[in-house]
């Protein structure tokens, strides 16, 4: 599809990580971009970031070509109407991860849906605020767009041209199909992990001395904010409730059958477990493709500066590409393991040349 131009103008409403991350990917495009936000500390920050300059009490002058309101799902109709009332851009989108519900309470308030694009970049850092911000977050993300009949096709394609500008690539979907969808993909799983982790505060120092890399993984983001999450939570309810349901379901199922202890009961929990292996395998690998089967070199490291960048050299010397790699570092000793996936034929390449220059290679 050809590239649409990029906004020249944009406001900002909201400096949090997400319009933070979105004001620098358009200024690094040329774009001017003007910063509100209630809170004067993540303002400043963001004007000092380089994200763009204040946005004067009286409004911008001349509306922008768009306005991002980068608020919570339950702040987007208050700040939509607000901001056409005082006439801030030609056209508005958010970034809220809840369509349908702000599309509902915009309509209520007799917000303009004509010119106003629902918006959801599938991007984030379990960080938050101005100074997690880049502007590199969004390449190559999938950015949700959910028009609705009323929207201007010119609107349609000024939000198109900013998901493009910020590297993004644009999926036009229902807002109700959005919110089923990022319930099991995202909201679920945001209850889910610190379920997982909220069983850790009662243990013990030998417990937690022996986490290894999968619970780190499974409670990796249970550090996301509370107070973001439960917002959006609650604007999403219905739809992540129907999941934790299910997912609540499998789990009581399989603790009664493991407290059974029979052969059959076993099979019953082997079979959520090869559930699970069909269910990771469908999730999009790299460049959005279905995941394919990679083999895994692993590395010993030590904790020493320079180490990481002469394994990827000698990866490149040896002309294998790399497509993923994960460090787990050993509790209480200066060194890890880094895992690196590469094509099954290139493996063995890879562990040659990594030897031959005095790194560990178990296998």
């Amino acid at each position: 599809m050809e590239e649409e131009s990029v906004p020249a103008r944009i406001v900002v409403i909201g400096t949090g990580l997400i319009g933070t991350s979105i004001a620098l990917a358009l200024r690094g495009r040329g774009g001017e971009v003007l910063l509100a936000d209630r809170d004067e500390t993540a303002l400043a920050m963001a004007v000092e970031l380089g994200a763009g300059d204040a946005l004067p009490a009286g409004g911008p002058g001349e509306p922008a070509d768009l306005a991002v309101l980068c608020v919570p799902p339950a702040a987007v109709a208050v700040t939509l109407l607000d901001a056409q009332k005082r006439r801030l851009a030609a056209v508005y989108t958010d970034v809220a991860s809840v369509k349908a519900l702000p599309l509902r309470q915009a309509a209520d308030l007799g917000c303009d849906l004509t010119s106003f694009v629902a918006g959801h970049p599938l991007a984030g850092r379990e960080r938050s605020g101005p100074a997690a911000a880049r502007p590199d977050l969004f390449l190559g993300r999938p950015w949700a767009l959910c028009p609705t009949a009323e929207t201007r096709p010119e609107a349609v394609a000024t939000v198109t041209a900013l998901v493009q500008a910020c590297g993004a690539q644009a999926v036009t979907v229902d807002a109700g199909h959005h919110d089923r969808s990022v319930a099991l993909v995202s909201h679920a799983p945001h209850v889910e992990s610190p379920a997982v982790a909220a069983r850790l505060t009662g243990a013990d120092d030998t417990a937690l001395g022996l986490a290894g890399q999968g619970v780190r993984d499974v409670t990796r983001i249970a550090a996301s904010d509370p107070k973001l999450w439960i917002g959006i939570l609650n604007a999403n309810a219905d739809p992540v409730a129907d999941v934790l349901e299910a997912v609540a379901t499998d789990l009581a199922v399989a603790a009664s059958l493991l407290r059974d202890g029979s052969e059959g009961a076993a099979a019953h929990v082997a079979d959520l477990l090869l559930r699970g292996n069909a269910g990771r395998s469908r999730i999009p690998g790299k460049h959005g493709s279905q995941d394919k089967t990679y083999a895994t070199v692993p590395v010993v490291i030590p904790d020493r500066p320079g180490e990481l960048a002469m394994i990827f050299q000698a990866a490149g010397i040896a002309g294998v590409n790399i497509e993923d790699v994960t460090i787990e570092h050993s509790p209480g000793r200066p060194l890890g393991v880094l895992e690196i996936v590469v094509k099954p034929e290139a493996a063995e390449k890879l562990a040659a040349e990594l030897r031959s220059r005095g790194w560990s290679v178990p296998g």
